[in-house]
């Protein structure tokens, strides 16, 4: 017998300020099911993902939960009034007996429990929301960005957790390699409607091509009938009146099936505005050191950036990448060591805060009021590469429309703000970018436009992101800041990095041993060095190994068929992509399984 789905959504609609965001959703939430949702920024996403909480309530339609099923929604800005620290807020509907979960979450994600409220930042608030969504174990979870503010090691400890466990999820998500790793449907939400696919992540942009071009060539077609058929309403009419009123009316109801069909969106303008070349050596830091009383960022290291470089800095949360950013560009000085800056060195910053928009000023205040981008005298126009633009035309290449001109930045999602941002970044000339965290938010189709242009930016990138596929597209040289004050340069992206930081750290090991060698060698059996959750996680790697060893058997043989290719050309480009894919996380797992064993 079938079970009935976690959660079901029926003929939903939802109007927001007059127009409909929502028009007669259908979609079903099974036993098992890792969703990725996506669309793009300002299509609704976050929205449709409280209808199905239960935290907005549709116009029309219903919304079903079979009794004894816990849907959990991580929110975006949780509400923590009442609670004195992080801990009571994660904590405040777990049973007595289960706080162990939340301290197993708290470790994996990287945040105190014991951290007031008051003093937390947004990023500790949102991974306290995590913390607490895992802790309480529902049967269905709802993720809302749950990578934005995490580290790359939270994010890999996120992914272990929910690849193991047995609940279902939707995820939101801009972040490429976890929905790739992760989700088997996607649901795509466009123009107001749900379409779903029955495979992960993966290939979804394919997808979402093959369905545009049918949109189009279906489109064509009846422009062409609608073509065909009033030609003949002018030229037959007259002749036919009475027997051809049905072919009339006919006719009408072509042009309101066209006028009624939603455009898509097209791609955002962006550009970045070139200022003249800078000289061939950007930044120079030698043997520069940076601590905060006890805690030292980094101590006696050497760069050297040169013009076209993108330079990725990664690294756990707090461990100063955005303060070795401020001492590359001069904005704070080393404790030791010199940075010196090259010439002609024009620099443009996209900081993580979203500071410089105000939230309480609308969209056309904030780009009138840059004093870079001011034209005097005029309150309408923008400056936007040596051009005065209208203000409502320049935000129409970022894909805002004219009504979100004069709403409040407030409004906005966490993508439309980005793209705010990146428009006011665009608008003036620079040589050196700085991108502190560019990829919270942003939807796929505007990711990929910022990978290419940076890809024919003519200037320096320094990019701070903790997002692995961005970094491995965009990155030349990745600086690992590993904590204690250990920062190490490796040539390449985040794939590269990983590649080569074992064989570093065995010999770093190697070194330290040799230092630290003692006449009598300690002969007792050293304690096991794991924490929790890195010896449930060794526990469960054999059976992941096990698992994606099956699944390379499985594709092997797939691809073994000589005829595969010309018979089923979109089967084999499907089937070898994914082998690369199983064949890369099984290298990682083995990989992720000797660091375990050797650390155990």
């Amino acid at each position: 017998m079938a079970r009935a789905p976690l959660l079901q959504l029926s003929s939903l609609s939802l109007t927001f300020g007059g127009n409909p965001l929502f028009d007669g959703i259908d979609m079903t939430v099974q036993e098992g099911d890792r969703l990725a949702l996506v669309g793009r920024n300002g299509s609704g996403k976050s929205t449709l993902m409280k209808l199905m909480a239960g935290f907005v309530e549709a116009d029309k339609g219903a919304r079903h939960v079979p009794p004894g099923i816990t849907v959990g929604y991580m929110e975006q800005e949780p509400e923590m009034t009442g609670f004195e620290t992080l801990g009571d807020y994660a904590a405040s509907r777990l049973d007595v007996g289960e706080e162990w979960r939340l301290s197993v979450a708290a470790e994996g994600l990287g945040f105190k429990p014991e951290t007031p409220i008051a003093s937390a930042s947004g990023g500790e608030r949102r991974r306290a929301a995590l913390a607490k969504l895992v802790a309480e174990a529902p049967e269905l979870m709802l993720l809302d960005e749950p990578t934005n503010h995490l580290d790359i090691a939270a994010i890999e400890w996120l992914e272990n957790f929910l690849n193991d466990t047995r609940a279902a999820y939707v995820l939101i998500s801009h972040d490429r390699a976890f929905l790739n790793r992760l989700t088997k449907a996607t649901l795509w939400l466009d123009r107001g409607q749900i379409r779903r696919r029955e495979l992960g992540f993966f290939g979804f942009e394919e997808w979402r091509e093959e369905t545009w071009a049918e949109e189009d060539a279906a489109r064509h077609k009846l422009d062409r009938k609608i073509k065909a058929e009033a030609k003949w309403a002018v030229e037959g009419i007259s002749a036919r009146r009475k027997r051809n009123q049905g072919r009339v009316r006919a006719l009408a109801e072509l042009r309101e099936e066209r006028s009624s069909q939603i455009r898509r969106k097209g791609t955002a303008a962006m550009e970045f505005d070139q200022a003249p070349i800078s000289g061939k050596k950007v930044i120079e830091a030698t043997g520069i050191a940076k601590a905060f009383g006890d805690k030292v960022i980094l101590k006696d290291f050497d760069l050297k950036v040169l013009r076209g470089d993108r330079v990725a800095f990664v690294g756990p949360n707090g461990v100063g990448k955005t303060t070795l950013l401020r001492m590359l560009t001069g904005e704070i000085a080393p404790d030791a060591g010199t940075v010196s800056l090259g010439t002609q060195l024009e620099i443009a910053v996209f900081d993580q805060a979203r500071a410089r928009l105000d939230p309480e000023e609308s969209l056309w205040t904030n780009l009138t009021n840059d004093p870079l981008m001011a034209v005097s005298g005029n309150s309408d126009q923008v400056m936007v590469r040596g051009f005065a633009r209208h203000v409502v035309g320049y935000l129409k290449d970022f894909l805002f429309d004219e009504a979100q001109a004069r709403a409040p930045v407030k409004s906005l999602s966490g993508g439309e703000r980005a793209r705010l941002l990146l428009a006011k970044l665009m608008a003036r000339p620079s040589n050196l970018l700085i991108m502190d965290e560019p990829t919270n938010d942003l939807d796929v189709e505007t990711l990929d436009l910022l990978q290419d242009i940076l890809g024919d930016y003519d200037g320096t990138v320094l990019l701070v992101s903790h997002d692995r596929d961005f970094i491995d597209r965009v990155a030349t040289t990745t600086v690992a800041l590993e904590g204690q004050g250990r920062v190490m340069a490796y040539p390449g992206g985040w794939s590269d990095y990983v590649s080569q930081r074992g064989p570093r750290e065995a010999e770093a090991r190697r070194e330290a041993a040799k230092a630290a060698a003692a006449p009598e060698p300690v002969r007792e059996k050293k304690a096991d060095g794991l924490t929790f959750t890195e010896r449930k996680r060794l526990e469960t790697l054999p059976g992941v190994i096990e698992k994606l060893e099956a699944e390379i058997a499985k594709l092997n043989d797939l691809l073994a068929d000589p005829q595969l290719f010309t018979r089923e050309p979109v089967k084999f480009k499907k089937g070898t992509d994914m082998l690369a894919e199983r064949q890369a996380a099984l290298a990682a797992a083995e990989a992720e399984w000797l660091a375990l064993e050797e650390k155990a």
